[in-house]
């Protein structure tokens, strides 16, 4: 039986800041707008946390049953690992996701009905990414997945309900989000590209390959360095997010360098908590300075 350290774990809490920079940076574009709602941003973060918690656990069972983390370098996975029955680790990952719902429902019924059909179909991702007869993680569209439903959904859906609109500083954060979530993936799926190939898991990485995989990951993170650069037109301030540049650079130096294997853990942390310092310092620029 799993301890609860294990089971936090098992959460993946390396991946919470995924969660909770798009809906810093959407409420920083609300308050652009001079509307940021905080009781709706708190309803943003608590989808947020809930949904990627869910897609966590929904991933270690459906990888676990498949047998895809027998034999992993990566962070500790609860099937696969044989610490937890994947009946108890469907059902935190369900638990998680109505979680999701429910707030989700809230908020949509406090802003728009018609978000619902949203929330719906980032449900339906959260367990379409590896669960079901298709998964598309397993063809090599989850980066394509994070980039939409953590980059442009959740900040542009940050900022609408609060601001009831979205603009192009909003567009902007939300592609930088994205790109920079996108990498966290990039770098976990970089790491296991020996065991997915095996294991028939054809992510993204094994069709790119090691050596334009890391292309890709720098490439992504100079994504988020030119549109901090595009968002001082609305605000030289903007140019603070820069200051997440040395975490970057700590980020990438292993990806950069051919490290392999569980080298590339530290990866996923720094670029997360890249995303993090940055979200947070253009976020307060833009409220600091909102016209």
């Amino acid at each position: 039986m799993a301890s609860l350290a294990q089971w936090i774990e098992g959460a993946r809490p390396r991946t919470l800041p995924n969660a909770v920079a798009p809906v810093i940076a959407g409420t920083g574009a609300a308050a652009w707008l001079h509307a940021a709602v905080w009781w709706k941003a708190l309803l943003a973060l608590a989808v947020a946390l809930a949904l990627i918690v869910g897609v966590n656990f929904a991933n270690d069972y459906s990888d676990g049953i498949r047998g895809t983390d027998d034999n992993r370098a990566g962070p500790l996975r609860l099937v696969g690992s044989r610490l937890a029955a994947p009946r108890s680790v469907l059902a935190a990952a369900v638990a998680s996701l109505a979680v999701a719902g429910l707030a989700g429902l809230a908020l949509a019924l406090t802003t728009a009905p018609w978000l619902i059909a949203v929330g719906a179909a980032c449900i339906a991702g959260a367990w379409l990414y590896t669960g079901g007869s298709r998964p598309y993680g397993y063809s090599g569209f989850g980066e394509v997945a994070v980039f939409v439903f953590f980059g442009l959904v959740a900040v542009l859906g940050t900022q609408y309900t609060q601001a009831l609109r979205i603009d192009w500083v909003g567009g902007a954060l939300a592609v930088a989000t994205g790109a920079l979530s996108s990498a966290v993936l990039v770098a976990n799926n970089l790491r296991d590209i020996p065991t997915d190939a095996e294991s028939g898991k054809i992510t993204l990485a094994v069709r790119l390959g090691d050596k334009r995989t890391r292309v890709f990951y720098q490439l992504l993170l100079g994504v988020a360095a030119v549109l901090t650069l595009a968002l001082s037109a609305a605000t030289p301030w903007c140019l603070v997010g820069l200051v997440a540049t040395p975490l970057a650079l700590r980020a990438a130096k292993p990806v950069r360098t051919g490290q392999a294997g569980p080298a590339l853990i530290p990866v996923l942390r720094d670029t997360g908590l890249t995303m993090l310092v940055w979200s947070i310092t253009v976020a307060t620029a833009l409220a600091a300075t909102a016209r």
